[in-house]
This record gives C-alpha cells, sequence and structure tokens, in this order.
C-alpha cells in the first residue's frame, strides 16, 4: 500500500487527509476543540486538509487558517468554490459564472492567508453555465498564479473527460465509501491518468456494518473498529484514493488516523468488495 500521492504530479502528500467540514466554525464555545482537532491532525501526520466555502460560508476556511498558519512545510490545504446559499431543502446552490469563481477564489485566499491555493475545487457543476466557461474560469486563476492545481467534485466520467481535454485536472472529489461505490467508472478513470480521488463521506452514514457483509467480521480479525476498516479498504483498493475522513473529538481523530497504518490481507480486501 502506497502511503503518498503527488497531487497534480508535484504535490506530495499522505494518502489519509482530514476533512474540515464537521468543525462548528460558528459557535465561539466549540472553536477551542475545533483548532485543537485540526492542530492534532497535522501533529499526528496528516498533510491534507480539506475545506471548503460551504462549510460556514467562509468561516470554516478562516478556522483553518487560525489553527495551522503559518502552515507547516508538507502540509496542502485544499478548498472548494462554486455555491452559494439559497432557498430550498438544499440550502445551497451551484453558481459557476466565471466572475462569481474568481471572487470566491480571492476570497479562499485572503481567509485562508495564502497567495496561492494549493488546490482549488469546483464544488459542483453549474448546469446553467456552459462547463467550458467554469474550466476557463479555473484555468485563468492557475495562469495567474493564485492556484496551483484544480479539482472537479461530484462528476461524471463524461464530465471528467470533457474537463481534461481542456485543463488540467488534479483531483475529483466524490461520494465514495464501502457501502456507496456508485462511482467506480470515476475512480478507475482517476487511477488511469493519476488523479487523486478524494471520497467524501470516506465511512459512510455510520451503517456501513449493516450493508457490507463480513465488515464486523473482518474488523474482528484485526483488531480494528468497523470505521477503521472502512478507511484502510479504500486506502488498499485504489493508490488513487485520498480518504478525508472528518471529525469533532481528538479521540476519533486519533483513530481515524491509526485506521493509515492498518494493514488487509488481499483476501480481506476481496471480501468486503464483494
Amino acid at each position: 500500500m502506497k502511503p503518498t500521492f503527488a497531487i497534480g504530479g508535484d504535490l506530495t502528500v499522505r494518502r489519509l487527509g482530514f476533512g474540515a467540514m464537521r468543525l462548528d466554525s460558528s459557535d465561539p464555545a466549540a472553536r477551542p476543540d475545533a483548532l485543537a482537532v485540526l492542530r492534532r491532525a497535522v501533529e499526528l501526520g496528516v498533510q491534507l486538509i480539506d475545506t471548503a466555502f460551504m462549510y460556514g460560508h467562509g468561516t470554516n476556511e478562516e478556522l483553518v487558517a487560525e489553527a495551522l498558519h503559518p502552515y507547516p512545510e508538507g502540509v496542502a490545504i485544499a478548498t472548494k468554490a462554486g455555491v452559494r446559499r439559497a432557498a430550498g431543502p438544499a440550502g445551497w446552490e451551484a453558481v459557476g459564472r466565471p466572475e462569481y469563481l474568481r471572487e470566491q477564489a480571492d476570497a479562499a485566499l485572503r481567509r485562508l492567508r495564502v497567495e496561492r491555493l494549493d488546490l482549488f475545487q469546483l464544488h459542483r457543476v453549474d448546469p446553467d453555465v456552459p462547463f467550458a466557461d467554469q474550466l476557463g474560469a479555473l484555468h485563468g486563476l492557475q495562469q495567474e498564479g493564485k492556484v496551483r492545481h484544480i479539482g472537479l467534485s461530484e462528476i461524471t466520467v463524461e464530465q471528467l473527460d470533457e474537463a481534461r481535454s481542456q485543463v488540467e485536472i488534479a483531483s475529483v472529489q466524490n461520494r465514495y465509501n464501502l457501502a456507496e461505490r456508485q462511482h467506480e467508472a470515476v475512480l478507475e478513470r482517476c487511477a488511469e491518468h493519476g488523479i487523486a480521488f478524494l471520497p467524501w463521506r470516506p465511512i459512510g452514514d455510520g451503517a456501513a456494518a449493516g450493508r457490507v457483509p463480513d465488515l464486523d467480521a473482518v474488523a474482528s480479525e484485526v483488531a480494528a473498529t468497523p470505521a477503521q476498516v472502512s478507511i484502510a479498504w479504500l486506502l488498499h483498493h485504489s493508490p488513487a484514493i485520498l480518504p478525508i475522513p472528518g471529525t469533532t473529538t481528538l479521540a476519533h481523530l486519533e483513530e481515524n488516523v491509526a485506521a493509515g497504518s492498518l494493514e488487509l490481507s488481499d483476501q480481506q480486501v476481496a471480501q468486503l468488495s464483494g
């Protein structure tokens, strides 16, 4: 199992990252714990921190900067943009107008206190704006030196192929875990072209054990929790996968990070893969 991955070919990080989405950036009482979790993640060797404008509408990025800036050498910060608050059950909508993406990139630079974003990901493709225009905005930011690498989120194989014909794509972030593998074809395309695949919700909804035969059994065999085995399975399943599990507690963080060194046999991986 390869321990590192070079995002975009030159941004090398340990494959097990941290997703900051669950950290509460609005409650002053929860802030000290959130800062402690981020700092401890880096202490434990995590080198990829994933945040987004949508997580607290910018306040999560500020939380990451407060905890970690100046960023230790080797730590990469990934963020996402291209959404905004909206009425309706989702509470947000995709906005891919080039001027909006540029505004969000500039705001992210300020909030994260950097001159260049390590990985800037289009959070959702806006169906009302030509995809080429959205990609063009990201490429323009890259050419200006504001963005190092470009990523996409929740895309299809066809969209990935279209994007790659116009710009260099360094990462894809789709929902994927042991129990939800509807994006297997996207993962395979990423692996084929050396693109990092960052599965969001990598452990699932907490009920994976009930939907994945043998998960509890394998966990017992390796003296680990089902959540740890779920993370380890991702790392063993494809060298392109960079899981970004998130948590709000130090204990859970240490459990997740320990999963990065959990060895599964080929038989166990195949057993879980079904």
